[in-house]
């Protein structure tokens, strides 16, 4: 909105002030994770439901409010009117929750012995809960890696080949981290060509989710010198005493997620590279 313009115009006494004078304010449907300010008391919070003419939120904290729809909502400071969310129509074929169209036959295939290799169990929930049907359907098995440190030890243990690819997903992979040359040894060594590593520039997969889906502008910068999940969790006031705290933390950041528009582009692009890196053997 562009505040420096005169709505009245000139001549506030001109003919016809009063419809220049009037806001047109764009209707919006309260679709789940649409974040928005109540204009009375300014709080803010995200769609989580809409029932019987009122619209929950829940804001950052987790904290959840319920406001009857209609006027008094704020998106991006812009006055809206919140109406309730379209009906789904029955007919048309479904989509995953990564955006792909849902197979008609939905039974998992025989699992193929190629693999993808994801470093971290967090990573590993998040790429389940979008990509899981789409991995079933292809009989992708998705393993947890305990670190990218042990990776060679892996694939000497189980080598890959033509018909068993790898594909590995690790996090800040960014020229001359630690994970980048790893995986260019990787490359150089003899299973290089049977094996792709690709990953995203975020310290952790946490941040991958995006600020739209938490409710926020950003996610908050966290000092070197202290734990990444540690420093978010204080960063949004929750508690971060042990391991249990920060499990707590995940699961609630990982209920934000419904479908691939809530992940970064980032991420998204580098699961969708390695699903066709592992299946390629299938169709050769």
């Amino acid at each position: 909105m562009d505040f420096s313009e005169d709505r009245y115009g000139t001549d506030v006494l001109a003919d016809g002030w009063r419809k220049r004078a009037a806001k047109k304010i764009a209707r919006v449907e309260a679709t789940d994770d649409l974040v928005v300010e109540v204009a009375g008391d300014g709080f803010c919070g995200a769609v989580t439901k809409v029932s019987q003419g009122l619209v929950e939120l829940e804001d950052r904290r987790g904290r959840r409010r319920l406001f009857p729809l209609g006027a008094g909502f704020l998106i991006d400071g812009a006055d809206v009117i919140l109406d309730p969310p379209a009906a789904v129509p029955e007919r048309g074929r479904a989509r995953t929750a990564s955006g792909s169209f849902a197979a008609e036959d939905r039974r998992a295939r025989v699992a193929r012995a190629s693999r993808i290799l994801v470093e971290g169990r967090h990573d590993a929930e998040l790429v389940e809960k979008v990509w899981g049907d789409d991995l079933r359907a292809e009989g992708v098995v998705v393993e947890y890696l305990q670190g990218v440190d042990v990776l060679a030890d892996v694939l000497d243990e189980h080598p890959p080949s033509a018909t068993r690819r790898y594909g590995v997903l690790v996090d800040h992979l960014v020229p001359g981290s630690k994970e980048s040359r790893i995986a260019e040894a990787v490359a150089r060594g003899p299973h290089g060509s049977h094996v792709l590593i690709v990953g995203h520039p975020y310290v952790d997969v946490w941040e991958c989710v995006t600020p739209k889906a938490m409710g926020i502008q950003r996610w908050p910068q966290i000092p070197r010198g202290i734990e990444y999940k540690v420093g978010i969790c204080r960063a949004f006031g929750w508690p971060a005493r042990d391991q249990a705290d920060l499990a707590r933390a995940w699961q609630r950041i990982l209920g934000r997620v419904h479908s691939f528009r809530d992940l970064e582009p980032a991420l998204l692009g580098r699961v969708e590279e390695l699903i066709d890196f592992v299946t390629q053997e299938r169709d050769s």
